[in-house]
């Protein structure tokens, strides 16, 4: 195992980097400045009213990145006070969908602009492979913007033909205020997801980024004033879930929440949504997809989907396909071929482009992870591949497959946003369903 080595939390350094199984291998990258901190309310960056701050963590390493402002119930109280002004008396809602498209545009043009530097705050706020986040996630923010500020002037309703002497038509309007919480395991890409079509819509909106990733959102923010947009418009309050979450989630002035991340937290804010104003509540949570390979699927191909539907992102995907279920006639040769390839998989810091794989998001996660394989290992799963920590310091873990799982066990009833694939033996897969 190599070491790593990391600078502190003030940013702008060189720093050389070296963890994981990578066998020594040595990235050089320039940390990136740590310019937003402080929430942003009503088109400004404030201190958070009780002048709390909470740390996020560099996942290579576990050193402090930057002290955040922790927003809680009195900053929502400011966030859907300013983002309620905005919509009920301020220019977005009634402004020209052509218009809103415009300053959508121009927020695209400013985040691919500034491509790099939201790519290495993405890598060290979640440990997210460099190359990836910039094609994949960064690239993903201004085609979304695009797309979504093309939709901005086709909001139109229908003509309806009523059986009597009567006019009738439906028109679509902004929901009005929204709250929208964001994972931590795509920051980027669902910052957008939520905030562009809202924005399209002529919505106003109160933004909880995961206290795990706050930083992409806050220079999100910053972009969009420099786009042009209204102040009120966007709001981002950082802090945890218990406290700045649950105060969005139960708001009387908030019309709508879209939350993305666990289905036991989703449960809690439909509750306070009934118990508030019955607000809409939209929810996208865990599943446990599974990948299904039959005796004529080419072996190569199958092991290239299950080492991607596993592993990509290091196992930190709503949609990962961790359960994956083989006819008995390619089990074999499926086993031996991605017990191999693992072999060359290459753990280590996210900002080494030769790396696979980086840290899990958090201390949290890693333990977490960490647990969900000794419960396998407990119930008679056999560990294939990984099956431990790895590198000296930061929150590493060797990607695991498990086999012998049996239907019943703990692994594949869980969402568990790891690096671990378990696969079934001589199961027919007419016979599961």
């Amino acid at each position: 195992m190599a070491s790593e080595r990391n600078g502190g939390g003030g940013g702008g350094g060189e720093v050389r980097a070296e963890n994981g199984n990578g066998g020594g291998a040595v990235s050089f990258f320039e940390m990136p400045e740590i310019r937003f901190t402080r929430l942003f309310i009503d088109g400004g960056f404030v201190d958070a009213v009780s002048g709390k701050t909470f740390e996020t963590i560099d996942p290579r390493t576990g050193d402090v990145i930057a002290s955040i402002a922790e927003g809680d119930k009195e900053d929502v109280d400011l966030a859907v006070r300013a983002a309620r002004e905005a919509f009920d008396h301020g220019k977005w809602p009634r402004m020209a969908g052509s218009e809103r498209g415009k300053i959508m545009l121009k927020l695209a043009d400013l985040v691919e602009q500034h491509a790099e530097e939201l790519t290495r705050l993405e890598c060290l706020d979640a440990g997210k492979l460099l190359a990836v986040t910039r094609t994949v996630d960064i690239g993903t923010c201004g085609s979304t913007l695009r797309y979504f500020a093309g939709a901005a002037d086709k909001i139109h309703g229908e003509t309806l033909k009523m059986s009597g002497q009567f006019q009738a038509h439906t028109l679509r309007e902004p929901v009005g205020v929204a709250g929208l919480i964001i994972p931590w395991n795509f920051p980027a890409i669902m910052f957008f997801t939520k905030v562009a079509p809202a924005m399209a819509a002529g919505c106003a909106m109160v933004v909880k980024p995961a206290e795990q990733t706050p930083l992409t959102a806050l220079y999100f923010a910053h972009l969009a004033k420099q786009a042009g947009v209204p102040d009120g418009v966007i709001n981002v309050i950082t802090g945890f879930g218990p406290t700045a979450g649950a105060a969005i989630a139960s708001h009387m002035d908030v019309d709508m929440v879209s939350f993305t991340g666990s289905t036991e937290v989703g449960r809690l804010i439909m509750e306070a949504s009934a118990r508030s104003n019955l607000k809409p509540v939209s929810l996208e949570l865990g599943g446990k997809s599974p990948l299904i390979i039959f005796d004529d699927a080419d072996v190569d191909m199958a092991v290239d989907l299950a080492i991607n539907g596993n592993f990509f992102n290091k196992g930190e995907v709503c949609v990962a396909a961790s359960r994956v279920y083989l006819q008995e006639g390619i089990y074999e040769r499926f086993e031996k071929k991605l017990a191999e390839r693992m072999k060359s998989w290459v753990v280590g810091d996210p900002f080494d482009r030769r790396v696979n794989q980086g840290p899990q998001v958090d201390k949290a996660q890693y333990e977490r992870v960490l647990g969900y394989i000794g419960h396998g290992k407990r119930e008679g799963a056999t560990v294939l591949t990984g099956g431990k920590p790895c590198g000296l310091k930061g929150y590493y873990i060797e990607p695991t497959v498990f086999t012998d799982v049996k239907v019943k066990i703990h692994l594949l009833k869980t969402q568990n946003f790891d690096p671990v694939a378990q696969s079934q033996v001589k199961i027919h897969l007419l016979k599961i369903y």
